[in-house]
């Protein structure tokens, strides 16, 4: 039987905080894998792996409806809906994601142009990084 943890555990392992882990379990991206006697919620690694790839999810901007469809392909569980060509939604989904890390890119470009610009006036330029 794999380790159980509580919720405390798996927001120090992931960084997310307790509220947000409850919602996720709230929006039924990721339920507790059981629960204690007590009722306190108890995460298996694996659940722990689903809420990783949550976080990978969120800096790109997808919205739930889009981490529930994208979670039932790569990670589904027993709940999960059916997903009409789930091949094509991966290719959809990961032409989507490769797009976003393109504008994110962008704006952490401009974003580092503008700090440079600050320390400059400061007089404490330092070479940019990347």
């Amino acid at each position: 039987m794999s380790e159980r943890m509580q919720i405390g555990e798996v927001a120090e392992r992931t960084g997310l905080s307790l509220r947000t882990i409850r919602y996720y379990e709230e929006v039924g991206l990721v339920v507790p894998s059981d629960r204690s006697q007590g009722g306190f919620r108890l995460y298996t690694e694996p659940d722990v792996d689903r809420l990783k790839l949550i976080m990978r999810m969120k800096p790109l901007g997808f919205q739930l409806e889009e981490m529930r469809e994208l979670l039932a392909i790569i990670d589904p569980t027993p709940t999960s809906p059916k997903i009409d060509d789930p091949a094509g939604r991966l290719a959809a989904f990961s032409e989507s994601a490769e797009q976003r890390c393109v504008e994110l890119r962008t704006k952490l470009r401009i974003a580092e142009e503008f700090a440079a610009t600050l320390r400059a006036h400061l007089g404490t330029e330092r070479p940019a990084t990347g």
